[in-house]
Order: structure tokens, then C-alpha cells, then sequence
């Protein structure tokens, strides 16, 4: 039998069923409960936000593949991240608190396992979210370089290049500026984050330079902005495409010239999966925000759900309209041209410079790309402050009591300022090595999903019997659909830890397997030596 969900009488005052829900599994209402299914909905595509992802990886899926990798791999990698959403929707609709994927393995891994099934999930966690908040905020700082770059005559006219300290200098402004916004009431918030899903919808549309893809059914607030997109898109078509792929290029060429050594076909096309699977994370966000959405135990899931599925849909159309664009893959990843090889910057310039003699159009898109990826950290920022508040609240944190009080407006405002300071120590590596940054942020890839398949495995495994659905529950399929969640899962946190480039020296070695194994000797050690004499799992606070 599931848990009930609807909006229920007490006495003569309705109470959400996901506040209810709450009450019953020990938490009281401490959040305000103002997020719609659409704002809720919005803060995980936000963080998905395929145009950060596939803005700041393009050049690894044309490097490693080309198109078929981009075109193909994106199906691929959004087929098998729906099996882990669809079943973290069901977990969430049982289980609606801020807390999460740590919360939910406290209670599916049983009574004897709970308390390091949570302490493992929840570090796990609250690490990917803070490698996600450092590689999107570090993304675009990025790229405001390189919009700086090309606005002053490019690498090839003398434009100016920011040192590594000039990028870093952005980072932190433009966390503290997260911060700041995130320190606002949730009505606020809500309204930056309906923004940013609209933005994100808006900006797919004016950036895809040379196709129009299919639309699907968005929720309402996103209607206008695709009519106006679809308007820019009809003026862009065929006022700047001087040069476009053929679709036998777009959908059949394999690039094997990637430079690093690798010649074996799959071994490429597994590569290339990354750009796709690093761009769908982030989902998470739409149950950390469940103690302040409506209905949760509804809302919670169908935000998930929704999130995914949206992103892979106009994933798929920005990917193309990009794509269509591509006619010297060499030339976009070398980094003489006027955008340093930054590739899709140096598809849009030349876009626009082709056509009118001026790369300024291709700046101003740009510009829309950088808003998207500015809206994607912000709303990361605040569903990593909701983690910690949950986190902290069931006293798992150094100084717990700190990090989960709120203020007047009802913000967990200590946590929002501590996972901005954290995000920007961990950019701080940049300074000493990209690679060393790499590794920092492969985190937020492998180490997430981790998080995402421990509540789904304890699920299929040690809680398939005492789990007790919500009203959003796959039935009879859930233990399929989370098997199946689980072993991708394994398979990718194995491919993504495999060399990049032969032969493997201390500058080309992958060091993925290094900062998750890392994380995780930490995360057991402190058990081991502390945190099992004293962190019980999560803490009821009626």
C-alpha cells in the first residue's frame, strides 16, 4: 500500500500532503513551503542546464567522435539517466525531505546499515554538489574570458588573454554575487529560478544557428519565449549560415583524429559519452528543494522527471544547431584560431563574421550562452545550501548547529555562504594545475551519480521489501528500472575513469579514479576512526 497523497483536512485547515508527509517522518515545517511544480521543476533544469554543459564539453565530444559521439551519445546517455530519475522519483515521492539521496539510504539500507549508508551517501553528495557549483561557476568565467578575447580583436588580432589569476578573480565575483541571491526569500528565489528555465529554453532556440529543432510540450511559462525563439531562429537561419554541414556529416561522420593516441573506435565513442552524461546531473536539486515546494510527494517527482526529459529533448536540437555548423573540426580545436579553441565560441564568431565581416552577433549569443550558465550556478548554489542545511540539521557537519539555522526570511543563509567559500577553495586549484582541477571536478560527475545509485541500490536490495511507495511509484517495473539505474551507473564511473590519452604520463593520466578514490578513503577513514562512535543517520526533530 502506498502513502497517500493529497491535500488533507486537519480540522478546518488543509494542510500539504507534502508537509504532512514531512511531519510523519519526524521534520517540522521549518522551510516556507511557497515553490510551485513548475519553480520546483525549474531549479534541477537549471542546474542540468544543457547549455552549460554542452557549451563547456563540446570540444571533448568533437574530439573524441564527432558528431556520431554528439548525436548519438546524447540518446544514449539521456535514456539511461531517465531509469536513475525515473527511479529517484519514486524514492522521492515516499521520501520528501531536503535531505535527500542521504536520507533516503538511511531508510532503505535498514535499521544495521543506515547510519554509514547515510554518512557515505550524504558526503558523496554534498562533494558532487560542491564540484558541480565549482565547475559551472569556473565554466563561465571561462567563457567570459574568451567573450572578452573575441570582443577585443581575438587571439589572431591581439585581443587581450586573462591570466589564470584574472579567471579565478571572476570566479569568486561571480560566486559571491550566487551567494548574495540565494541570501534572498525563497519568493524571490523562485522567480530567478522560473527565469533561468525559461532563459535556458530561450537560449537553445536563439543559439541553434542552423536547424530548427522539434518542440515538444513545455510548461506554460516557457510558451512565449519559444515563439520568440522560433521568430529569432527564422531571422538567424537565413541572415548568417554562410556554410553549413551536410546532414550525411552530421549524422554519420566519426572523428578518429583526436591527437591523444586512442584509435579504437568504441573505446572513442565511450570517450565522447562524457560531454552527455557530465551535462545530465544535477536533478537532485528538484528533492533537496521538496520541504519548500508544494505537494512534494508529487511535485518532488514530477520536477525530476520533467527536468530530465526536457533537457534531452532540446538537448538534442541545440546539439544539432551546433552541429550543422561544424566544417573543420581541426580548425574549431586548435588553438591558433580567434577564439583560442574554445570550439562552439569560434563556431559563433565565424558564423557571424562569414556573413557580415563582424563576429559581434556571435559575442551577443555568447552572451545569452553566459546568462544560461550564470542561472545554472546560482541555482546550483542553492541546492547545495539545501543539502548542507539537511545535512548539517542531522548533525553530520563540523559546527552542524551553524550551517543549518535560518533567518527571518526563512533562508538557511550560513549554508549558502559556506558552499560558495567551498566552491571557490576547490577552483583554487586551477592556480597550481588544470589537472589537478580536473580531478577536483571529475567529482562532480562520477561522484555525484555515486549518490544518485546508493538510495537506489539499497532500494532494490536491502529495502525491496519494507519500501514503501509514494504516489509517483514505477510498480511492479521499480526494481528493474533501479537495477538498471544501478549498473550504468557502474559502467560509467568505470569508463570515465579510463586513460583519455596514450601514452599515459603524469599530464595525460585521468586522474578521476585518484579524486574519487580520494573522497572516498576520507569518507570511510573518518567513519572508521569517528563519525560511527557518534552520527546515528538523520534526526527527527518532533
Amino acid at each position: 500500500m502506498g502513502v497517500p497523497s493529497h491535500t488533507v483536512e486537519n480540522g478546518s485547515v488543509l494542510v500539504d500532503s507534502g508537509q504532512s508527509r514531512l511531519r510523519e517522518l519526524g521534520y517540522k515545517q521549518e522551510l516556507k513551503r511557497d515553490l510551485s511544480v513548475f519553480s520546483n521543476f525549474a531549479f534541477s533544469f537549471s542546474i542540468i542546464s544543457v547549455l552549460t554543459g554542452i557549451t563547456t564539453l563540446y570540444n571533448t565530444g568533437l574530439t573524441f567522435g564527432g558528431p556520431i559521439s554528439l548525436v548519438y551519445g546524447w540518446f544514449i546517455a539521456g535514456g539511461f539517466t531517465m531509469f536513475v530519475g525515473l527511479s529517484m522519483a519514486e524514492i522521492c515521492s515516499s521520501y520528501p525531505t531536503s535531505g535527500g539521496l542521504y536520507y533516503w539510504s538511511a531508510r532503505l539500507a535498514g535499521r544495521n546499515w543506515a547510519p554509514f549508508a547515510s554518512w557515505f551517501t550524504g558526503w558523496f553528495n554534498i562533494v558532487g554538489q560542491w564540484a558541480v557549483t565549482t565547475s559551472v561557476d569556473f565554466s563561465l568565467a571561462q567563457l567570459i574570458q574568451v567573450i572578452i578575447l573575441l570582443s577585443t580583436g581575438g587571439k589572431n588580432g591581439g585581443g587581450y588573454e586573462a591570466s589564470k589569476y584574472v579567471v579565478i578573480a571572476f570566479h569568486g565575483a561571480i560566486l559571491s554575487m550566487h551567494a548574495i541571491i540565494n541570501s534572498l526569500p525563497i519568493s524571490v528565489l523562485s522567480f530567478f529560478g522560473q527565469l533561468a528555465a525559461v532563459w535556458n529554453l530561450l537560449g537553445m532556440k536563439i543559439s541553434g544557428l542552423n536547424m530548427n529543432s522539434g518542440l515538444s510540450n513545455p510548461p506554460f511559462l516557457t510558451y512565449s519565449s519559444l515563439l520568440l525563439g522560433v521568430v529569432l531562429l527564422m531571422i538567424l537561419i537565413p541572415s548568417v549560415a554562410t556554410e553549413r554541414a551536410s546532414a550525411k556529416f552530421v549524422f554519420t561522420h566519426f572523428n578518429t583524429d583526436n591527437g591523444e593516441g586512442i584509435n579504437s573506435k568504441v573505446y572513442i565513442f565511450v570517450l565522447g559519452l562524457l560531454m552527455s552524461q557530465y551535462t545530465l546531473t544535477g536533478y537532485d536539486a528538484s528533492a533537496h528543494m521538496t520541504e519548500e515546494t508544494k505537494n512534494a510527494d508529487k511535485n518532488g517527482p514530477k520536477g525530476i522527471i520533467s527536468a530530465i526529459g526536457i533537457s534531452i529533448i532540446f538537448g538534442w536540437g541545440y546539439l544539432l544547431g551546433i552541429t550543422f555548423a561544424v566544417t573543420d573540426i581541426p580548425y574549431l580545436l586548435s588553438e591558433d584560431n580567434d577564439a583560442g579553441g574554445y570550439a562552439i565560441a569560434e563556431i559563433f564568431y565565424l558564423a557571424f563574421k562569414n556573413r557580415y565581416g563582424s563576429g559581434v552577433g556571435g559575442i551577443i549569443c555568447l552572451g545569452v550562452i553566459a546568462i544560461a550558465i550564470f542561472f545554472c550556478g546560482m541555482s546550483s548554489v542553492t541546492s547545495n545550501s539545501r543539502m548542507v542545511y539537511a545535512f548539517s540539521r542531522d548533525g553530520a557537519m563540523p559546527l552542524s548547529s551553524l550551517w543549518h539555522k535560518v533567518n527571518k526570511q526563512e533562508v538557511p543563509i550560513n549554508a549558502v555562504w559556506l558552499s560558495a567559500f567551498i566552491s571557490f577553495c576547490m577552483a583554487l586549484t586551477s592556480l597550481g594545475s588544470l589537472v589537478a582541477f580536473q580531478a577536483m571536478v571529475s567529482i562532480a560527475t562520477i561522484g555525484l551519480y555515486i549518490a544518485y545509485a546508493l538510495p537506489i541500490f539499497f532500494r532494490v536490495s536491502l529495502g525491496r521489501k519494507s519500501f514503501v511507495p509514494g504516489p509517483f511509484n514505477l510498480g511492479r517495473y521499480g526494481v528493474v528500472v533501479g537495477w538498471i539505474a544501478v549498473l550504468w551507473v557502474a559502467t560509467i564511473s568505470v569508463l570515465f575513469s579510463l586513460p583519455v590519452a596514450y601514452p599515459v604520463t603524469s599530464e595525460t593520466l585521468n586522474y578521476t579514479p585518484v579524486a574519487v578514490g580520494g573522497l572516498l578513503f576520507i569518507t570511510v577513514s573518518w567513519w572508521i576512526v569517528s563519525a560511527r562512535h557518534w552520527f546515528t543517520g538523520p534526526i527527527t526533530n518532533i
